[in-house]
């Protein structure tokens, strides 16, 4: 138990105090041999902006294979990753998890990607990320996941931790945003598809009072139009 939280508050120290991707990742890369694996891919999707989200993407893979990922597509087909927007719970790759797209499966394989396990991660600010290890020698077992799945698991979430620290690019002025109950509560009727007109009698307000109080929250999310505002309000947690 001592070496498990000695390994823990290492890792900690590792991914919380990178300052750079390379570092974040050499911590990542780092983990992943101690646990008995010498590949490993982190990917981040944040929430905003929401036409074009950011996206943090880390791994070790052979340049011939991430190649070969790109020009295929096989974001879109990739089984691990349709899982992980779905669920949290840890997948272990095997030849059932691939039916769907035996072609991609082999060219893995062939790049000596053969044994791998993933698990997501989301947080409270609607991110979403995945950690994959992988190796090219030796079957995931049972055994092996038993014995290993606290600290799997504690690291997928230690990781996402680390890269949204990393990643956030959020401005002061995004970071100081405040709204008003009002400016809240009209944003929130808005959210259900409310009029300005149907807010006043609602709230029992006029509708210039209402658009009033949109106006300001508009103003001070930076967007252009109340559709664009309740969402941004929306995924920075404020109504």
């Amino acid at each position: 138990m001592k070496h498990e939280i000695d390994w823990r508050e290492e890792q900690t120290e590792a991914l919380m105090g990178a300052t750079t991707e390379a570092e974040f990742f050499a911590a990542v890369a780092k983990a992943a041999k101690e646990l008995g694996f010498e590949y490993c891919a982190y990917g981040l999707r944040m929430p905003l902006p929401v036409s074009n989200p950011k996206m943090l993407l880390l791994n070790n893979y052979s340049s011939e294979w991430q190649q070969q990922y790109a020009n295929q597509n096989y974001l879109a087909v990739d089984p691990t990753v349709a899982h992980g927007i779905r669920s949290t719970v840890p997948v272990v790759w095997s030849q059932p998890l691939f039916e769907s797209c035996p072609e991609f499966w082999e060219d893995a394989r062939g790049h000596g990607l053969k044994h791998g396990w993933a698990q997501s991660s989301y947080d409270a600010k609607c991110n979403v990320g995945m950690l994959t290890l992988a190796r090219s020698e030796g079957e995931i077992t049972a055994a092996e996941l038993r014995e290993r799945s606290v600290q799997l698991s504690w690291l997928a979430q230690a990781v996402h931790e680390g890269g949204v620290r990393l990643a956030t690019a959020v401005s002061e002025t995004e970071q100081a945003i405040s709204l008003t109950a009002r400016e809240i509560e009209v944003l929130r009727w808005t959210a259900d598809g409310k009029t300005s007109g149907e807010v006043g009698l609602i709230m029992d307000i006029s509708e210039r009072t209402v658009n009033f109080h949109i106006t300001n929250a508009l103003v001070k999310l930076g967007v252009v139009n109340k559709t664009a505002g309740v969402v941004k309000a929306a995924m920075l947690r404020l109504l």
